[in-house]
């Protein structure tokens, strides 16, 4: 009698247990490649391996052929070319257990898995979908990372801390990756399916999938929207016009949400640390280990000649628009982790990559960058790809100030080359700390090792032109300035600072002292000058001389609604040797007034809780048309927003909001508040949830019977939320200085 099945079950429950997938869902078949995973046919009669036929189809993409691999025919008989195999786990008279395994380098994505059975011209009939994933678990797999703590950090936690500010005032802030999202893999590989070069040829995209390397550089273009149709457009200056502010979202899932749900219309705006985030989100939902890294006093070199060119006026006015080049304050990129056997035999440059999605500079015709091997930028092989030149700039570049005089001709102030590249950071595995990791893109600064890797870096890159090893004139006599605070910078207070000065002359020395402070985009970019003042000081010979500086809150306020920081400057002449000038400076990140947000630090899934948020207004006038927006993936199913018409001076807002976790382990709830004076205050908190005693495996839904195939992914009603819930508070109760709202 031909063998004839009843039914096939596909163990949904315990495959994605065992292939890490079980958080992004239960109801659809979600594995990873090169690892088995199980399923079970039930028959009349036992299945005899050495007699019956039984063969598996698998196919990814249109036109699926073995030649491309994204096609594979295995089973019984063995075929000896298929790169798939199905092994018999346990057998009996009515049912067979079979262990599925994909090949470690099979492409990812969506597959339809078909069965032919009692002959091989027999007409495969649809069994289900699976959807096959990177797989760090797996040895074979490039993307292969073998410590399980830095698995859990780099691949399986959807929340994270993304650092900005300066490399003097370094804050975390909460981001939510949310990768785990159940439509969140379908957003991925749409991605996937709206590249251009799918879109030219998708038989040829969809084969190259097989490559970690090939699609890290697919998802860098796709997270801008610069020359495709891509999730993010960037804007760095207001207004926000058609969309909202870069500093005003908290995650990545109401992104991409609105990037699907708008047929894959450019969500506006980004910025670097929001591109950055999202590309984090879509790298690990496919499986490939990624992190957020954050570089201060990040160069741009235009020129790629490793010489970031920095103009002042003769008032100490930054003047951005005289260079092409430009130091950011921050700069955030995402590093994904894989082998490069493209670039060098053995292991030499595996590891850590650098993949960019902020669009600055284009690579090979794209706006994109990376993968960069880190190995690489740290040894200064700027001849390799991708983009090494370029990333080893932004850590490693040189700096020349100059002072532009009023007739024209350029000053050289002074050379520097310690300051770009500094507090290289991201965070720490398995816990809320800064994890520095300068040391993997550079030698110490100042050291014999670091100026031998600049070199090298200039040798080796075709298009770079050496720096002088000596200054074009002689340096101007000794002279030492610093800028230094007071007391900590404080919005809505006035900033107090002071400049010291230390003159190694014999003789005494009047000076003309001209201080700036601009309104600082953190791209490097001036936006306004907030504050000006002139002195003139007498310095004697080996004392230190300070000069006060007080910027009131009147000046600055309005100014930074929109900017990073305050650019401090002090350009110092010799009166009597106007030959000799100075120049310090200091960027001022403001402390924002108190925000925070309390949960239980530990909860059960599925049992409601309540966090409670509380603001407080330090500024001297009412705070208008306030917003406060609420997520966490796992605690929140969709973003919470809640609208205060006013906050007046001094007052404390006290808000509750409740959750219900609906997936267990470590989770953030992060809360973002906007006002017509304070632009994105973020705050967040973690919650610990316990998972609820885990049932035994359920029913299988994904079953075929006599009558035909059961396709469950097809059938899946995907639990999907678009938009946000919001609440508008036009009027309180007040007690003293405390406002609470329970919703």
């Amino acid at each position: 009698m031909p063998l004839k099945i009843r039914k096939v079950k596909l163990h949904k429950w315990r495959n994605n247990k065992e292939h890490h997938t079980r958080d992004i869902s239960l109801k659809r078949l979600l594995v990873r490649r090169g690892q088995s995973f199980l399923l079970t046919i039930k028959t009349r009669q036992q299945f005899q391996p050495d007699s019956d036929i039984l063969l598996f189809t698998v196919e990814t993409g249109p036109q699926a052929s073995e030649a491309k691999g994204t096609r594979c025919v295995f089973g019984y008989p063995k075929l000896t070319d298929g790169k798939w195999t199905a092994q018999v786990q346990k057998s009996n008279r009515k049912s067979t257990t079979f262990a599925i395994s994909s090949p470690a380098d099979a492409s990812v994505g969506s597959y339809n898995l078909s069965m032919r059975v009692g002959s091989q011209d027999a007409q495969p009939r649809i069994t289900t979908s699976l959807v096959l994933l990177f797989n760090p678990w797996c040895a074979e797999d490039w993307v292969h990372l073998p410590q399980e703590a830095e698995r859990q950090e780099y691949v399986m936690s959807e929340q994270g801390l993304i650092y900005r500010g300066s490399d003097s005032y370094i804050s975390p802030m909460a981001w939510d990756f949310g990768q785990f999202e159940e439509d969140m893999v379908d957003i991925c590989l749409k991605l996937l399916d709206m590249n251009p070069k799918c879109l030219k040829d998708a038989v040829e995209d969809f084969s190259a999938r097989c490559n970690a390397i090939y699609v890290g550089r697919v998802v860098s273009a796709m997270i801008n929207a610069n020359d495709d149709r891509g999730v993010l457009a960037g804007r760095w200056q207001t207004p926000y016009s058609g969309g909202v502010a870069p500093t005003h979202w908290n995650g990545s899932v109401d992104i991409l949400r609105q990037w699907y749900k708008t047929s894959c219309s450019p969500v506006k705006y980004g910025q670097c640390w929001v591109f950055a985030g999202v590309m984090c989100t879509v790298m690990r939902c496919l499986g490939i280990p990624c992190r957020v890294v954050s570089n201060f006093q990040s160069a741009h070199d235009t020129d790629k000649n490793l010489i970031i060119d920095e103009y002042y006026s003769e008032d100490g006015e930054s003047l951005a628009k005289e260079s092409h080049d430009s130091v950011w304050n921050f700069h955030v990129w995402v590093e994904g982790w894989m082998k490069r056997p493209d670039l060098a035999a053995g292991s030499t440059y595996d590891g850590w990559q650098v993949l960019d999605p902020t669009p600055q500079e284009k690579s090979t015709g794209v706006y994109c960058c990376g993968p960069s091997s880190v190995k690489a930028v740290l040894e200064g092989h700027t001849d390799l790809k991708y983009d090494v030149p370029f990333v080893f700039a932004e850590v490693n570049a040189d700096q020349v100030y100059w002072m532009l005089m009023k007739d024209g001709s350029k000053r050289k102030l002074h050379t520097d080359t310690s300051q770009i590249g500094r507090n290289i950071s991201t965070k720490a595995v398995g816990e809320d700390k800064r994890d520095d990791i300068t040391v993997n893109y550079k030698y110490p600064e100042g050291s014999k090792k670091e100026r031998q890797v600049f070199e090298e870096a200039v040798r080796r890159g075709n298009k770079t032109k050496p720096r002088p090893e000596k200054p074009d004139k002689p340096e101007p006599a000794a002279m030492t300035l610093k800028i230094t605070e007071e007391s900590q910078a404080v919005m809505g207070q006035d900033i107090v600072l002071c400049l010291v000065l230390r003159s190694e002359q014999a003789t005494s020395r009047k000076l003309s002292v001209q201080l700036n402070a601009q309104a600082m985009r953190y791209t490097g970019v001036p936006d306004s000058q907030v504050w000006h003042e002139e002195k003139d000081v007498v310095i004697q010979p080996k004392k230190d001389v300070k000069v006060s500086i007080r910027i009131p809150f009147s000046s600055y306020g309005t100014k930074m609604l929109d900017n990073n920081s305050l650019k401090v400057s002090a350009v110092v002449q010799d009166k009597q040797h106007p030959g000799d000038g100075y120049l310090a400076e200091k960027n001022i990140v403001l402390k924002e007034p108190s925000l925070t947000i309390q949960a239980p630090s530990t909860c059960e899934q599925w049992v409601k809780g309540t966090a409670e948020i509380t603001f407080h207004n330090p500024v001297p006038s009412t705070l208008k048309d306030g917003v406060f927006t609420i997520s966490g993936s796992g605690l929140l199913h969709t973003s919470v927003v809640l609208r205060v018409a006013e906050v007046v001076h001094d007052q404390r807002v006290r808000l509750q909001i409740p959750f219900v976790p609906y997936r267990a382990g470590s989770k953030k709830l992060v809360v973002n508040f906007d006002c017509c004076t304070f632009r994105d205050i973020k705050a967040s908190c973690n919650v610990e949830v316990n998972p609820t005693q885990e049932p035994d495996e359920p029913s299988d839904n994904g079953l075929v019977n006599d009558f035909g195939f059961f396709n469950a992914s097809h059938n899946t009603h995907m639990h999907t939320h678009f938009g946000t819930h919001t609440y508008t508070h036009s009027s309180f109760t007040y007690t003293h200085s405390h406002t609470r709202i329970v919703l």
